[in-house]
């Protein structure tokens, strides 16, 4: 499966690696394809660079170490072709998601949680080891 992990997982997996985020990472290395979108990029550089300066200087080694197909987020997003989503900002992230045909999005934000959509299937990092460990 095609398996897109959401900037705030990202986070978690980068700044706290607990036993259940290694977890998660193993499972999808090793059995499935991480799609990690440029918006998503992009966020996690500047929430990283913002929140947690310090840390900044190991982004690089974390992302060149995490084996990941790299996608473009269109910019100019037709908001009447996709879900609607409470929070706008959300919105590449699901256009993404949707665009790039992916099976899975891994994320903690509870907005997506609302979204009445077939695919791809919306879960948190737990539900997802949970379902497919």
């Amino acid at each position: 499966m095609r398996i897109m992990i959401d900037t705030n997982v990202l986070i978690s997996i980068f700044l706290f690696p607990t036993s259940r985020m290694k977890k998660l990472v193993d499972i999808i290395t090793d059995q499935h394809t991480i799609v990690l979108p440029s918006y998503v990029i992009d966020e996690l550089k500047m929430v990283i660079r913002r929140k947690f300066p310090a840390r900044y200087q190991d982004l690089d080694t974390f992302l060149s170490e995490l084996p990941f197909e790299y996608t473009y987020t269109i910019e100019k997003i037709d908001m009447h072709k996709y879900p609607d989503i409470r929070d706008k900002k959300d919105l590449p992230v699901l256009v993404s998601a949707i665009t790039e045909d992916v099976d899975v999005l891994i994320t903690g934000d509870k907005d997506f949680y609302d979204l009445k959509i077939e695919k791809p299937e919306i879960l948190t990092p737990a539900k997802f080891v949970e379902k497919y460990n």
